[in-house]
Order: structure tokens, then sequence, then C-alpha cells
């Protein structure tokens, strides 16, 4: 694969995840007993950017994505806990993708990467409040998280299969590594 594909293909895919975060960030919370509980939409871009590319890459666009987010609509204070919940995310989810294909699917890294955001963003706000007792929110958002993160892993896992340029990168990927994800 040329440098300046896969340039493009990664500034594509910082270009879709800011757009759904934008997005997401306009719609009104959907869950009234858990303020502050989105959907986590643009994680989409992050799962499929981690079976698309190397970890180096994967790290980089999830750095820009938040970036330009807090950039075009953003604050410090979303940005240190969209921060906190993506690094948490993304580190569990690869600690938790090593365990192979044949142990652990697309939808369960999804999904844990669902939970470890919530506990990333919930860890700092209890930094921010000096409080511990904002944890409480952990068995619902974790409950949603994990939801959202089973939802959007099989989109995930739907968007690999089914777009060419994507089961491209991801055949590319696979070679390198000597791992095959697909179903």
């Amino acid at each position: 694969m040329s440098r300046l594909r896969k340039i493009i293909f990664i500034a594509l895919l910082v270009a879709q995840g800011v757009i759904i975060g934008l997005i997401e960030n306009m719609i009104p919370y959907p869950f009234a007993f858990a303020p502050g509980a989105k959907l986590g939409l643009a994680n989409l871009i992050t799962i499929i950017a981690l079976f698309t590319m190397p970890k180096r890459e994967s790290f980089m666009l999830i750095w820009m994505r938040l970036i330009l987010t807090t950039l075009l609509g953003g604050t410090i204070s979303t940005f240190l806990y969209s921060m906190s919940g993506a690094l948490l995310s993304y580190g569990g989810m690869l600690l938790v993708k090593q365990l192979g294909p044949k142990r652990v699917s697309i939808i369960g890294i999804s999904a844990t990467g669902g939970f470890m955001h919530n506990v990333g963003q919930l860890v700092t706000a209890s930094w921010i409040a000096q409080s511990w007792t904002v944890m409480l929110y952990l068995p619902i958002l974790s409950f949603l998280g994990i939801l959202s993160g089973i939802a959007i892993g099989i989109s995930a896992n739907y968007l690999l299969q089914r777009v060419d340029t994507l089961r491209r990168f991801q055949t590319e990927y696979e070679e390198q590594t000597h791992v095959s994800w697909k179903t």
C-alpha cells in the first residue's frame, strides 16, 4: 500500500469520526436517568481503525479526531472527558484484541471499548469533583456502554464485510499481522 493512499485513508476516517462526533453532540441526551450518556457513535471509526491499520496509525487517528472535534465544538472539559475515555477504551480494546479471533469477536472488543470509555470518563469526573461518589454512575453507564459497544461492534463488523475499501485495507493489514478476523 502506498504512503499517499494510507494518509488519505487516515484523513477520511478522521473526517468521518469528527463529523459523526459533531452530529452526535447535537443530539439531545437520550437517557434521562444517566445525564451525559451518549451512544458513542464516533467510536465506530476507532473500531474500524483497529482492524485496518497498525497501532501507531490508529492511535494517531484517535488523537487527531479528539483534537479536531474539540476545536470545532468542544471545551477543555469535554476534551479531558473525551481523551480519558478514548485512551482507556483504546488500551482496553488493544488488550482484549490480543486474545485473538478464536477467543473474542469484533463485537466483544467493541463492548470492552464501550465499558472502558465510561470508566475513563468517570475516573476523570471523580478527579475533577475530588470525590469517588461519581463512580456510583458506573453500573448504569457500564450497562449502556456495553449495549452501545455491541451495537457499534455489529455495525463495524457489517462495514468491514460489506465495504470494498475497508475490506481491502483489512486484508492488507491482516497479511502484515498474520491474524485474520474475517468471519
